[in-house]
């Protein structure tokens, strides 16, 4: 099954943002990740405490995640890059084989690698500009 999920970027207010939608839709909080809870955390102390992953699950089944960007780490949130969709994929295979056809004529911003948190993953823009996040996670698809 492919699932497909909104991730919203946000200018450090990723926390008050979803706590928000959570008193407005309903859902549940169903991670928070600060940039402290990262291994090797490069992170300036006064960004230690900022989101660097978050899920609410909504009604219905759709996962909103979120992150805030740091420009003490190099990102700068502008209207346009403050979004991506995220692809939940079946096999690692249609993980590579979705990934080489989105970033065809695009840009590759993370490459698929297998990441701390147990997802194989990486982000690209299409040749349309828009952003994707694909990842695939076996210990979630054996459920």
């Amino acid at each position: 099954m492919i699932t497909l999920n909104p991730y919203l970027n946000f200018p450090g207010t990723t926390e008050e943002a979803f706590n928000f939608y959570k008193s407005v839709i309903g859902g549940e909080i169903t991670m928070v990740m600060r940039f402290s809870d990262m291994p090797d955390d490069q992170t300036p102390e006064q960004d230690k405490h900022k989101i660097c992953h978050m899920s609410l699950q909504l009604p219905g089944g759709t996962v909103l995640m979120a992150t805030d960007t740091l420009e003490s780490l190099g990102q700068k949130l502008t209207l346009g890059n403050n979004f991506y969709l995220s692809l939940g994929v079946k096999s690692k295979t249609d993980a590579d084989r979705i990934f080489a056809a989105l970033s065809e004529g695009g840009k590759i911003e993370m490459p698929m690698a297998d990441m701390f948190w147990g997802d194989y993953f990486g982000i690209t823009a299409d040749k349309f500009g828009t952003q994707w996040m694909i990842s695939y996670n076996e210990a979630q698809q054996q459920k």
